[in-house]
């Protein structure tokens, strides 16, 4: 059985491993990739909130709101271990959309966006914790970055999307322009949000702005991962996340008995463990 799990995991690094990848999330398959999406609520709650100090609602650790019910896709970055490190959601403007209506205040007085060839992209974010614990460049912030917006416009091109409006903050403004992903034009004003403030970015999704991007990060190829690729990695994530957390004293007594040289040595290293199981317990609770 572990040598199974070994080889599995063996493949997986070795074919992902170097790379991140895309897969998009929508009302056609969610019901499958459930996990992923959880785990997108619970980044956004980390990044909204925590960080950037928004007036969010945050329920059981998720960031989830009323726009997420409205058949939304997510573009979503996963890493080699299955985990979300990138994601934007993706709404049409011909209904409700958060411009129209939580950042009325940018569009002073005029009309919102209304088109089926526009989308909104919001609740662009990602892991910077994870991430920076990488040490790779294909780990970078900027990296994945670059990969999600190339995931969305390709993604929004292929649905006929022409445009899409994106409320970012003027730090992601700052950052799209770096990267080859500037704004053509800008809606409105900038108004207050918490800790930040919000503006209205217009883009267009073109050849030539994907072009731009994947010059700028390095990135060749194909960035979309099949059902079956995003399903390997999401059971290797939740896997992964399922496997209990050891406290450092059950670490030392497992180690005790790894390194017991005679029976007597390996008898009282099994009955230390014995002894301390409620204070194990304890502390790989708290540690959760």
């Amino acid at each position: 059985m572990a040598s199974a799990r070994l080889m599995r995991d063996t493949f997986l690094r070795t074919k992902y491993w170097g790379k991140k990848m895309i897969i998009v999330i929508d009302a056609l398959n969610r019901d499958r990739f459930s996990d992923l999406v959880n785990e997108m609520y619970r980044l956004r709650a980390r990044v909204f909130c925590d960080r950037l100090g928004w007036d969010v609602t945050i329920k059981d650790g998720m960031e989830i709101d009323l726009y997420d019910e409205l058949d939304a896709a997510y573009v979503m970055s996963l890493d080699q271990d299955g985990h979300v490190v990138g994601c934007m959601r993706l709404l049409q403007t011909t209904g409700p959309h958060m411009l129209a209506d939580v950042f009325a205040d940018i569009l002073e007085g005029e009309p919102p966006l209304r088109s089926p060839q526009i989308w909104e992209a919001t609740r662009f974010c990602v892991d910077t914790e994870r991430l920076s614990r990488g040490g790779r460049s294909v780990n970078s912030i900027s990296y994945v970055t670059s990969e999600v917006m190339i995931g969305a416009f390709e993604y929004g091109q292929s649905a006929g999307v022409l445009d899409a409006v994106a409320v970012i903050d003027p730090v992601m403004n700052r950052v799209m322009i770096r990267s080859g992903n500037a704004p053509y034009d800008y809606i409105g004003k900038t108004v207050d949000m918490g800790k930040a403030h919000a503006l209205a970015a217009l883009l267009d999704c073109s050849d030539e702005r994907i072009d731009r991007i994947r010059a700028h990060a390095g990135i060749e190829g194909d960035v979309f991962l099949s059902e079956a690729e995003a399903l390997a990695l999401s059971g290797r994530g939740k896997a992964l996340r399922a496997e209990p957390v050891k406290s450092d004293l059950e670490i030392y007594c497992d180690e005790q008995i790894a390194n017991s040289t005679t029976a007597k040595e390996r008898v009282d290293a099994l009955r230390l463990k014995a002894a301390l199981v409620e204070k194990i317990r304890s502390r790989t609770d708290v540690g959760a």
